[in-house]
């Protein structure tokens, strides 16, 4: 479907331009001379050939025209008014780019993904992801984005006894990780666990994990870093529940924050942390909440 602007631009049709020209060419011809009835014949003849170029450069030009009156386009794929440099992205760039409407369908579709077991615990917990319908994320690549979290050496695969695989709709599962619009999380963690989220946070539900999209996309005020590191504190952490891990606070002042902690809440003097276990391998852990 063409764009209202490549409706307006679009050139007349050949028979109804030609009557109306016609139409118009002979009540001229009545009322003015012979002299003028050759200069207007020259304007419509030019005026057919503009609309004879129109359309070869809309396809010349790969089948797209941005000009606003239909003239002829340059073949360059991309024009712009006032060319500007392409800014150098900061690690939070990408938190605005997907648009994150406040209800969704309530409908939802299974990545069409699967993979290894990854950790070497005896029986992986096997997952599917689901994204709701209508929204701006890609079922297959939020999958491969979740399976490389779950996968970090860092992650709860440090753990001796857990293990993880990512599995397509038709598999048998033991979780579900949905990503959801604010409303439609609601929802589900309401019905899940009647907990309400207030359209901000993720949620862990029986047989489930709920994720916000909102928290998907923009990430927490409270966490300085790049967003893939915010997900997968977010996955880390409602993973984490069903793992059997209960909330937990910050163990000190200048200490990495616990991901069974609720960062989203405040930091209480930690520093932001996404992963189960520091770099020396011990589990990052404060006192219970």
């Amino acid at each position: 479907m063409h764009s209202a602007r490549q409706r307006q631009s679009a050139p007349p049709t050949g028979g109804t331009a030609a009557g109306h020209r016609a139409g118009r060419r002979r009540r001229s011809s009545r009322r003015r001379g012979r002299p003028r009835r050759r200069g207007r014949n020259l304007l419509i003849g030019l005026l057919v050939a503009a609309g004879l170029l129109g359309p070869a450069a809309y396809f010349l030009g790969g089948g797209r025209s941005d000009a606003p009156s239909g003239a002829p386009q340059p073949r360059s794929t991309h024009v712009t008014s006032t060319p500007t440099p392409t800014p150098t992205p900061s690690p939070s760039a990408s938190r605005t780019e997907i648009d994150v409407p406040p209800t969704g369908s309530g409908t939802f579709v299974t990545a069409q993904a699967g993979g290894e077991a990854v950790g070497s615990g005896s029986r992986p917990v096997r997952y599917v992801v689901q994204v709701e319908t209508g929204i701006d994320i890609s079922p297959s690549q939020a999958a491969n984005e979740i399976a490389d979290i779950l996968a970090t050496p860092r992650g709860w695969t440090h753990d001796p006894d857990n293990a993880f695989q990512l599995v397509s709709a038709e598999s048998s599962h033991d979780i579900m990780i949905r990503i959801a619009t604010p409303a439609t999380a609601d929802a589900l963690c309401w019905a899940g666990i009647q907990q309400d989220t207030g359209g901000e946070y993720n949620c862990e539900v029986p047989g489930g994990v709920v994720v916000n999209l909102k928290r998907w996309v923009k990430g927490s005020p409270t966490f300085d870093g790049p967003i893939h590191d915010y997900r997968a504190l977010i996955i880390n952490h409602e993973m984490g529940h069903f793992l059997g891990h209960s909330h937990v606070t910050c163990g000190g002042a200048g200490q990495l924050a616990p991901v069974m902690m609720q960062q989203i809440k405040g930091l209480h003097g930690c520093v932001a942390n996404a992963w189960p276990y520091d770099e020396k391998g011990d589990l990052v852990t404060g006192p219970p909440v």
